[in-house]
């Protein structure tokens, strides 16, 4: 403490070094939501801009470049580019155009023969976290409801259209990753967004999770239109629907205990994933009369079925866990 009123705080010499800080350079002091301080000397709140550069030398393979060009999208990279020695092939400028419309908010900003620069137009801060995982619970609600419509009406088209609709759901969920990721990397953006990264890590879990059930949709929609082929029993259509609508039931209460941020609510659902689990495994005696293919699809949506509750059960572990430490 100095004089009166006024505290003095040391700083690090290697730190202050490493930065280049000089005598009467300004710093940023920022209060952070957790109550902790962030000590910057960037006061123009820039460091999230990064640039990614990837040589099609070391990329041969259009689909290895492809997962790379994903991977620095989701660690939070503003400009990415892309370069070759020579031309660079169809097939490169293909995966690039599949990037951007795979990726939210990534856009080609420049295009020569030999190189390609996209740029990141969205501000992470436009885009909740509660919001886009809203969006995403609607989107694989919508499939899991259209997944066994499918089997009970017979409509391959409705089945084909569920396998389509995960590459929204994967958009989404790659946007959240680079949401959290962006902020673990510069935690002002956390102030700005009005969240804490401990929640923000929280919303990540959910929104994988989120991610997963969707997978499972897609199992059980290509698990459906095998049986529409094959044909099905229609008393053994009835069980699985039974099935689906318990599921079903259980994600959403699951997402709604997000927004409630109730202990005792987030319990029961845990409590009835587990004495569901029995019934998932009822069918066994069916499955066993049926012809291999049958089979195989039947057994794989009521094991995508029984995934989806314990998902839910998971959320509701998250929640549980989150709202405790608060």
């Amino acid at each position: 403490m100095t004089g009166g009123s006024s505290y003095v705080l040391s700083l690090p010499k290697a730190w202050i070094r490493e930065r280049n800080i000089q005598k009467n350079d300004p710093l940023g002091v920022v209060s952070q939501a957790d109550g902790t301080l962030l000590i910057t000397p960037n006061l123009h709140n820039d460091s999230t801009a990064r640039t990614k550069e990837f040589g099609l030398k070391d990329y041969p393979d259009p689909t290895t470049l492809l997962r790379s060009l994903i991977g620095a999208y989701i660690a939070g990279y503003t400009t990415i580019k892309i370069t070759s020695a020579g031309r660079i092939p169809p097939k490169v400028r293909m995966v690039v155009r599949k990037f951007t419309q795979m990726t939210i908010g990534q856009e080609v900003s420049e295009e020569t023969d030999n190189s390609i620069v996209l740029k990141d137009i969205l501000n992470p801060t436009e885009m909740p976290f509660e919001n886009t995982i809203r969006r995403m619970y609607v989107i694989v609600k919508g499939m899991h409801e259209d997944a066994l419509n499918a089997l009970e009406q017979g409509r391959r088209d409705l089945a084909e259209d569920v396998v389509a609709r995960d590459t929204d759901v994967d958009r989404l969920h790659w946007l959240v990753h680079r949401q959290f990721s962006l902020i673990v990397e510069n935690p002002s953006l956390s102030l700005k967004m009005g969240i804490t990264p401990a929640i923000a890590a929280t919303y990540y879990q959910i929104s994988r999770i989120i991610e997963r059930v969707g997978d499972h949709t897609v199992l059980i929609a290509e698990a459906a239109e095998i049986l529409i082929d094959k044909g099905v029993d229609r008393m053994l259509v009835v069980k699985l629907t039974e099935l689906s609508e318990f599921s079903l039931d259980i994600f959403n209460k699951s997402i709604q205990a997000i927004y409630s941020g109730s202990i005792p609510g987030a319990n029961k659902i845990i409590t009835e994933v587990e004495e569901m689990g029995p019934k998932y495994h009822g069918l066994a005696d069916s499955i066993r009369k049926m012809r291999v293919p049958e089979a195989v699809a039947v057994t794989q949506i009521t094991q995508s079925l029984h995934r989806i509750t314990e998902y839910s059960s998971d959320i509701a572990e998250i929640l549980i866990n989150r709202m405790v430490s608060q």
